[in-house]
């Protein structure tokens, strides 16, 4: 009995001991957890704090300061689209819509070709078909004036004062058979660094015929067209075309357009000299002619 009781007396004070220990354990652990919820505590700054709340106001307020300028952006580009689209269609209106329309001929109405040679002598002049001029005979000699000239004085439109001399010949009317009109000048002895013939295309040679007053109806093409020119010691070759322009108020107007190339002549001679040769060519580029029409307003 005796033993059993001091069994007894060794379990409980076993108990306390393990109950006093797991105590201790449990005390020591929450002492840790206390240690680390302070360090953290100690390096996460509070979010109510206020370096935390200028940090956020900060950053609102460059955001806003950004968001601003991309509206203004925007804004800018916008109203420069729509200045420029509205500058666009006021351009638009002083330039009416225009139809554009090709018609084919197989004849011309032979243009007029008005020469100012100066100086320089008109040796031939003659009408070829299909691309072909034969070698030349004699050149820089007098040859076949085989084509319809006429020759007008009159003053220049532009001065009143200027004496002026054309040669007026007949251009090529046959498109279909490649007609072109081949003119050689020569001018002699000049003493000129550089030497040119002048020239300019009208719309008709047999309204020039058939004009009761030469002078003023060649003062009249020389305001309405463009002159040209073509020099000595080349072949120049010509190739026309024919634009007509039907302006608003219903009057036609007449525009050429040429392709111009050039060819050096080789001068077999062994003459000395400062004679000049001059050789053109003129010959419609095909048989359409271009039509213009105003349609704005149809």
């Amino acid at each position: 009995m005796i033993r059993a009781e001091i069994s007894s007396s060794y379990q409980e004070l076993n108990e306390d001991a393990e109950h006093l220990a797991a105590h201790t354990d449990l005390s020591e652990e929450q002492a840790d957890e206390e240690e680390q919820d302070d360090a953290g505590s100690s390096i996460l700054p509070d979010s109510s704090s206020p370096s935390v709340r200028f940090s956020k106001s900060c950053l609102k307020n460059v955001f806003s300061v950004i968001l601003l300028f991309i509206y203004l952006l925007l804004m800018a580009i916008a109203v420069f689209l729509v200045y420029q689209t509205i500058a666009d269609f006021r351009e638009k209106l002083k330039h009416p819509v225009m139809s554009v329309s090709y018609k084919e001929v197989p004849l011309y109405d032979a243009p007029g070709i008005a020469l100012y040679p100066g100086k320089a002598e008109l040796l031939t002049c003659k009408h070829h078909y299909y691309d072909y001029i034969p070698p030349l005979v004699n050149p820089g000699q007098p040859g076949k004036i085989e084509c319809i000239t006429q020759r007008v004085n009159y003053t220049d439109p532009f001065t009143n004062q200027t004496k002026k001399h054309a040669v007026i010949v007949e251009g090529p009317r046959d498109v279909k058979k490649r007609e072109l009109v081949f003119i050689q000048f020569h001018l002699n002895e000049t003493d000129l660094d550089f030497s040119a013939i002048d020239y300019l295309l009208f719309s008709s040679f047999q309204e020039f015929l058939s004009s009761p007053n030469k002078s003023e109806f060649m003062k009249a093409c020389e305001s309405s067209y463009s002159s040209w020119k073509f020099s000595g010691g080349f072949r120049t070759w010509v190739k026309m075309s024919l634009v007509k322009t039907k302006e608003e108020d219903g009057q036609e107007t007449v525009e050429f357009r040429q392709e111009i190339s050039v060819v050096n002549y080789i001068k077999r001679t062994t003459k000395a000299g400062v004679d000049q040769l001059f050789f053109v060519v003129f010959e419609w580029k095909d048989p359409f002619i271009q039509e213009v029409q105003d349609v704005s307003k149809h």
